[in-house]
């Protein structure tokens, strides 16, 4: 993977390969085009515009712009009246989970007064995950950087994204790879921006020894 951040417009197809250690992720986006979806992964999917139809073990699901889901082995994707991402995971065995239409906020907290939502959580700590990032307008982002790549998609609104080669518009539909270690901060300016983000791991989520049943289970 190369170490600049790369921003693009959809098109329909495989946009990247990456690697995360061990696991294999690949970056995908059907425009206006059937989709179908390999057998040996976990499929991260977003619907940024229209409306697409999900078929995943002999069922069909209705999806609407600003929806999401997450889906595990082969299906289809009927993308003739729709725009979005797939993020697929080799060899992740994920829930089956729909959601949204996203919000306009997320529900926590995030730095410089953006906020955030976990909209597909890890299953288990360091599980890959789902992210609603919210941007107010106005923002200028601290510089940072993040331990894993983080791939994804403007999902409303428009900002920049600054880094150390420049400043690159983002725009409504545009898509995202940042490397591992990529120094990088977005700005908004009139207009707050939503963005999805993947993550291909996760330093949170529940344990064998760590999680709500167990926590809540008081034993005399």
């Amino acid at each position: 993977m190369e170490k600049k951040v790369t921003i693009q417009k959809t098109r329909h197809g495989l946009i990247a390969d990456l690697k995360n250690g061990k696991n294999h992720i690949g970056f995908s986006c059907w425009k206006k085009q059937p989709t179908f979806l390999t057998k040996n992964a976990t499929h991260f999917g977003f619907v940024y515009k229209g409306i697409a139809t999900l078929s995943v073990k002999n069922q069909k699901y209705k999806l609407n712009a600003g929806m999401y889901f997450s889906c595990t082995g082969s299906g289809k994707i009927d993308g003739t009246r729709s725009e979005g991402i797939i993020i697929s995971q080799v060899g992740f065995h994920g829930f089956f989970q729909i959601g949204g239409p996203i919000e306009k906020t997320g529900r926590l907290k995030y730095i410089n007064g953006c906020t955030d939502s976990l909209i597909i959580p890890p299953t288990i700590k360091g599980d890959a995950c789902l992210n609603l990032l919210a941007f107010p307008k106005k923002t200028v982002q601290t510089e940072h950087t993040h331990p894993s790549f983080r791939i994804g998609i403007i999902a409303q609104g428009n900002g920049f994204c600054v880094t150390p080669e420049g400043s690159t518009k983002l725009n409504s539909g545009d898509i995202f790879i940042i490397p591992k270690n990529s120094s990088h901060n977005f700005i908004t300016t009139n207009k707050p921006m939503l963005i999805i983000a993947y993550h291909p791991d996760s330093d949170f989520g529940p344990t064998h020894k760590d999680h709500p049943m167990i926590n809540r289970t008081i034993i005399s």
